[in-house]
């Protein structure tokens, strides 16, 4: 050897896991993760499970379903325009696995997390002018005269 320690298995699967979490909305498969990984699709997974408890599609699939949730209860988008935006190309299989990740389907778990704004009891356009940063400089010299 050079002198040179070989990287840990655990760096190549840190590293597909990273490209899971960064590029989820893109159409990865557990091949373009065992790519990353430089390992073979079936030895990946095996070794990414247990590394991480559970198998590198159903670590995507949750980081898909997180992000729509979040993206659910954030904005206005429809539940088909969410599950487009975290790769999720049908919308069948997304309702069903949401549904079976969070107990509710998109629109009723939507409908269960409103948006704060709702619940504002004050004028939106106050509430905006109380919630913008002051343009407030610090200035010691103009609380005393000078000498």
């Amino acid at each position: 050897m050079d002198g040179v320690a070989p990287v840990p298995l655990t760096r190549h699967l840190l590293r597909a896991k990273d490209l899971a979490d960064s590029r989820y909305a893109e159409p990865l498969t557990v091949a373009d993760l065992a790519a990353a990984a430089a390992l073979s699709p079936a030895h990946f997974s095996r070794r990414f499970k247990a590394a991480f408890g559970e198998p590198p599609h159903q670590y995507l699939l949750t980081r898909r379903l997180e992000r729509a949730a979040a993206l659910l209860r954030a904005t206005d988008w429809s539940v088909a325009a969410v599950g487009v935006a975290v790769g999720l190309r049908s919308i069948g299989s997304f309702t069903t696995s949401f549904r079976r990740m969070y107990g509710a389907t998109p629109q009723a778990y939507r409908d269960a997390h409103p948006p704060s704004a709702r619940h504002v009891r004050i004028p939106r356009c106050v509430a905006m002018a109380y919630g913008r940063p002051q343009n407030r400089t610090f200035r010691e010299d103009t609380a005393f005269p000078a000498a």
